[in-house]
């Protein structure tokens, strides 16, 4: 009796381990997904209002990223920042979604796509869609949050 509990319990435990690794693979795969979706239009020119190669704004660019891999967000910064789950600065995982207060009306005005490594793929009102490390201190001074969908 006991040996059929511990050969259960066993053959439990490895079922567990050998289907919980494919989900873990399939989030990194869609993250690495969209995370090269974001590198494809890196140099798209700045356009306010914009939403395609053309020409982007931050959230138009996010938008439209994320819509690649089927996912709709919000069209606007402060919209999208009402979605998804709360993540700390030191939880952030490829993927999730930084924001930032760079006006000085109330509330969000910006967001950006976290790469990994302190890195965040952003459309820049000047230099338009670019890689930019969250550390510089312009951005670290103007972070509000980051959120998980």
């Amino acid at each position: 009796m006991k040996k059929s509990l511990a050969t259960a319990a066993l053959f439990m435990i490895l079922c567990f381990t050998f289907f919980a690794n494919p989900f873990k693979t399939e989030a990194a795969f869609s993250a690495n997904t969209l995370i090269a979706e974001a590198q494809k239009v890196i140099g798209t020119p700045y356009r306010a209002g914009g939403t395609t190669p053309k020409g982007f704004d931050c959230s138009g660019f996010v938008s439209y990223t994320y819509k690649k891999l089927g996912v709709s967000l919000p069209r606007s910064s402060e919209a999208m920042y009402g979605v998804g789950k709360p993540v700390s600065l030191n939880q952030l995982a490829p993927g999730d979604l930084l924001f930032f207060k760079t006006s000085k009306h109330k509330g969000i005005s910006h967001v950006a796509i976290y790469i990994g490594h302190g890195r965040m793929v952003h459309s820049t009102s000047s230099k338009g869609v670019k890689i930019d490390s969250i550390h510089q201190s312009y951005w670290k001074q103007r972070f509000v949050g980051a959120k998980r969908l």
